[in-house]
C-alpha cells in the first residue's frame, strides 16, 4: 500500500490506534474518512483534526454499513482503501457460562460479520479502482490465546484466515489485501489499558507500523517487533512457552 494518494475510510477510528493511524495518514497526504457509531466522538475529531471526514457508521448493523458505504462512495467516487478497524474485547468466564454467549455473539458480530459486511459493502468500488488495498486488523492474540478473552482470540484468528483466502481470491484484481496484526497496545479497548505499563505505548507503536509502511509497502502482514514473539511460536517451536507467558500475568480481569 503506497503511503500517499489514496482516499482512505477508517470505520471505527474516532480512538485508539484508528485515529492515531487515521491522523498519521491524513499528515502524508491522503484523504481520510473515519467512521464511528457515536456522534459527539466524530463531532470531536472533525474539531480536532481538521480535513479528515467524517461519517457515522455502527459496524454491528448491516444497515448502517450498507448506507454508510453508500455515502461514502457518493461523496468520495476514488475510494481505494478500507481500513476495517472497529472492534471490540470483552473479558469472558466461560466456567460460569450464563454471559458468555451474549458476549460471544457481540464479539463475532463487531469482530468478524462486522468486517466480512464492510468488504463487500466495499469490494466493488475498489475492484473498480487502478490501485485499492483492503487493510483487515488481527491481533497477536490470533496465534497464541490469551485465557480471559476466548471469544476475541477466535474472532481475530477468524480475521487472519479470512485474509489470508481473499487475498487468493483477489489475486488477479487490482485490490491487495493487508493486515494489521497489533501486539497489546496502550489504547481503551478494554477500559484502563491506555494506562498499562505492559502494553506498548500508542505514539511508539504508530511511529513503528508507519516506518514498515514506508519502507515495506507490499508486505502482506504488518509486524512490528513486539508482536513477533506471539505471532511466530509454532514455527519457532515454543508456543506452549509463548501461551504460558502470556498468561503468566492475566491482564484483563474476567468479571
Amino acid at each position: 500500500m503506497r503511503i500517499n494518494g489514496n482516499t482512505i475510510f477508517i470505520p471505527g477510528a474516532t480512538s485508539g490506534i484508528g485515529l492515531a493511524l487515521a491522523q498519521r495518514l491524513h499528515d502524508a497526504g491522503n484523504t481520510v474518512i473515519v467512521g464511528g457509531r457515536r456522534t459527539e466522538l466524530l463531532e470531536q475529531v472533525a474539531a480536532q483534526h481538521p480535513g479528515i471526514d467524517t461519517v457515522r457508521i455502527d459496524t454491528a448493523d448491516a444497515q448502517s454499513i450498507a448506507d454508510a458505504a453508500a455515502q461514502v462512495i457518493s461523496e468520495h467516487p476514488d475510494l481505494n482503501v478500507l481500513i476495517t478497524m472497529a472492534g471490540i474485547m470483552n473479558a469472558e468466564d466461560w466456567t460460569s457460562p450464563a454471559g458468555a454467549v451474549a458476549s460471544a455473539e457481540a464479539t463475532v458480530t463487531t469482530n468478524v460479520l462486522g468486517p466480512i459486511r464492510l468488504i463487500t459493502a466495499f469490494l466493488d468500488q475498489l475492484m473498480a479502482q487502478p490501485d485499492a488495498t483492503i487493510m483487515t486488523v488481527s491481533s497477536g492474540l490470533a496465534f497464541a490465546p490469551l485465557r480471559a478473552t476466548p471469544s476475541y482470540n477466535a474472532t481475530k484468528a477468524a480475521i487472519h484466515m479470512l485474509t489470508e483466502s481473499l487475498r487468493l481470491q483477489l489475486a488477479g484484481t487490482s485490490v491487495r489485501m493487508l493486515e494489521l496484526v497489533p501486539p497489546s497496545v496502550q489504547t481503551e479497548l478494554v477500559a484502563g489499558h491506555s494506562d498499562d505499563p505492559m502494553a506498548m505505548p500508542l505514539d511508539e507503536y504508530i511511529d513503528e507500523v508507519w516506518g514498515l509502511l514506508e519502507a515495506e509497502p507490499e508486505q502482506g502482514e504488518i509486524l512490528v517487533e513486539r508482536v513477533k514473539f506471539l505471532r511466530y511460536g509454532e514455527g519457532r517451536g515454543d508456543q506452549a512457552q509463548v501461551i504460558e507467558a502470556l498468561n503468566v500475568a492475566e491482564p484483563i480481569a474476567v468479571a
